[in-house]
């Protein structure tokens, strides 16, 4: 038996657009292809999806907050928006779940949008309003706040390669949204700890492990640019794993691979938590799973990851939490509803919930707060 430290957070991870349905912002307006729809339903269906959650003797949920909701109009915040994730956070709190709240998982306000989106220096001032309102309304309640999800994902999506909203293609203003990301997420910090003395603050940060000759500057630009710039003002590290890159890859010569065609290479988690160690801060990995519509290789996926998540922790990494992304199946951005993440399945006509085998087995490794291992 591999015990996990005592107090260890155990949950599954969200996004409000991917998951919660009928959304107006930046993505549902860009066509067909970027419409959510209905998605899952979980905006009105939260109770019983946290009740599966339990099920599954999680202690922890990550969500995010859709901005777009919050504050439609510029300045105008929705009071029955406010209410209805104060119901969602307390549904959790009921249930013993601690909620991980992220106020930026990549979709926007239409009207952000329209004024330059993070391009511009002012997108900076309207983050932080949104921030410090919610931080306000929900200080009594949540202590974990993850600020930015995966910046880098972000920018090289939208700004880089063109292929999600706005649409651009420019390494510069790439950059330069990460720049405004950064400095927002510096103001937020500050903020939120004005607002509760106790409130831990940090992001959600995607890293690669790299290997071969990509791996000085890839491992730099794309690991630890971003975390250099705000590394005075972030109480932990959220890590989101998924595979390794290297050369190699790049031309398709791949082991074990996951339905997305990403590699499968759980020792890369272990590299990228003891890359992480020079922070000095705790570690939440808040994001690591994979799309396996036939639930063949989630149980092992997760199996070796934590194991050596537990070998990092042997060697004195203070990683805190695991979250598997994700709860539910949902829409994957540009690749739409064929990916399947979910430990949880969902008929997406008849919106049915049907727990995978794959889900109880995190059940038993939650409730026990360890991984059973095969005798050698």
């Amino acid at each position: 038996m591999l015990k996990f430290p005592k107090n260890f957070y155990w949950g599954t991870a969200t996004s409000a657009y991917q998951v919660e349905g009928n959304i107006k912002n930046d993505w549902s307006q860009a066509g067909k292809k970027y419409d959510a729809g209905i998605a899952c339903d979980h905006y009105n269906k939260y109770e019983q999806d946290f009740e599966l959650a339990k099920q599954m003797n999680n202690n922890a949920h990550r969500f995010s907050i859709e901005w777009a909701r919050i504050e439609p109009k510029p300045g105008e915040f929705s009071q029955k928006e406010i209410d209805h994730y104060k119901n969602v956070i307390n549904s959790l709190k009921e249930k013993n779940i601690e909620p991980f709240v992220t106020l930026y998982h990549w979709t926007l306000p239409t009207w952000f949008s329209e004024k330059g989106h993070w391009l511009k220096k002012e997108s900076i001032k309207y983050f932080e309003r949104f921030a410090i309102k919610i931080m306000k309304e929900y200080k009594d309640t949540v202590k974990f706040w993850i600020t930015i999800n995966e910046p880098n994902i972000y920018s090289s999506h939208s700004f880089i390669s063109g292929d999600w909203p706005p649409f651009e293609r420019s390494f510069f203003k790439a950059q330069q949204v990460l720049e405004n990301l950064a400095a927002a997420h510096k103001k937020i910090y500050k903020a939120g700890k004005e607002i509760n003395k106790n409130n831990k603050i940090g992001i959600a940060k995607n890293n690669n492990h790299f290997k071969g000759i990509i791996k000085f500057f890839s491992g730099y630009y794309w690991n630890h640019q971003f975390l250099q710039k705000i590394k005075n003002h972030q109480d932990f590290i959220g890590l989101n794993y998924y595979f390794s890159s290297s050369l190699l890859n790049f031309l398709g010569n791949k082991k074990e691979v996951t339905d997305l065609n990403w590699e499968i290479y759980p020792k890369g988690i272990y590299h990228v938590l003891k890359d992480l160690k020079k922070y000095k801060k705790p570690i939440y990995i808040t994001e690591n799973g994979l799309a396996d519509a036939k639930d063949k290789k989630r149980s092992s996926f997760i199996t070796n990851h934590l194991k050596w998540t537990h070998k990092a922790i042997k060697d004195k990494i203070d990683v805190r939490g695991y979250f598997y992304w994700s709860l539910l199946d949902n829409f994957e951005w540009d690749k739409g509803f064929k990916p399947r993440f979910g430990l949880i399945q969902v008929d997406y006509k008849t919106l049915k919930r049907k727990p995978r085998p794959s889900s109880k087995l995190y059940a038993q490794i939650c409730k026990g707060n360890a991984l059973k291992t095969k005798q050698k």
